[in-house]
């Protein structure tokens, strides 16, 4: 009778073993379908549970990312290979920002067929300046260099320049405002263009004064909001958009409320 019992107790145990492995491999499926739509939570989670002892504040916190940003990610090209795709660009633009740290100062919009790069106030010149600045000819150099590699993906650069409102109440001196921003255009477009990194034909200047307003003229922030320079880039083989599209695509509510206000006053001064 004993060694009966040893016998089915034997044979009973590759099952334990069996149902172990099919439970870890059920796991490591689960596992795998949860990291496919990352969250902060889930990718913290998941480090931990490979790092267990890392420690908090360390600088290697990794960044939450979605899936679309994640596949972008690992489709940049590294520094010396040409850029092949369009939203490459993007990210190649992008990181440029962030190795400078200009998210503070300058937003970087992507679309289907553009990418729309917004340098705040004095990224560029000074006030009451078209001279350019060296932070801004450093930032134009890795901008060109990226044109460089994608010159065959541009149709073509629009550099748009604004000035602010200084009073809310008076309107600036109209040869000085409108001079102002035409050259600030074509200092960044001359300085473009003697990079040698894109035609010269695909490098458009374009100025408007203090006449497309995207905030407020109330307040210093609104008013530095407004001094901006705009770069566009568009894709080769698309058909261009108005400047009201890519504002309504770029700026989305606040260009509509700014229009609103602009109207009310204009209305309230007749």
């Amino acid at each position: 009778m004993i060694k009966k019992y040893k016998k089915q107790e034997e044979s009973g145990g590759w099952l334990d073993t069996y149902g172990g492995i099919v439970t870890l491999l059920l796991c490591f499926f689960i596992l795998l379908y949860s990291v496919s739509y990352v969250d902060q939570n889930k990718w913290k989670m998941l480090v931990g549970s490979f790092k267990p002892i890392s420690s908090e504040g360390s600088g290697n916190d990794v960044p939450p990312v979605s899936g679309n940003e994640r596949e972008s990610v690992q489709n940049v090209p590294s520094e010396n290979d040409d850029i092949t795709e369009f939203d490459q660009l993007y990210q190649v633009l992008k990181q440029v920002i962030e190795s400078r740290n200009l998210q503070d100062s300058v937003e970087i919009t992507p679309g289907d067929d553009f990418t729309f790069i917004t340098f705040r106030d004095k990224v560029f010149f000074d006030g009451d300046s078209s001279v350019l600045r060296q932070e801004g000819k450093e930032v134009l150099d890795q901008f060109a260099a990226a044109f460089l590699r994608a010159n065959g993906m541009i149709k073509d650069v629009q550099v748009l320049a604004h000035t602010s409102q200084e009073n809310p109440e008076r309107p600036n001196n109209i040869r000085n405002d409108r001079m102002l921003s035409a050259q600030r255009s074509a200092e960044v477009i001359i300085y473009l263009q003697s990079k040698n990194a894109i035609s010269p034909e695909k490098l458009v200047s374009m100025s408007f004064g203090q006449y497309r307003p995207i905030a407020p003229l109330d307040t210093e922030d609104g008013r530095a909001r407004n001094r901006r320079v705009e770069i566009l880039i568009t894709k080769s083989n698309t058909v261009e958009k108005s400047l009201e599209e890519y504002y309504n695509q770029v700026y989305h509510q606040d260009q509509l409320e700014t229009d609103n206000q602009i109207k009310s006053g204009s209305e309230t001064d007749g």
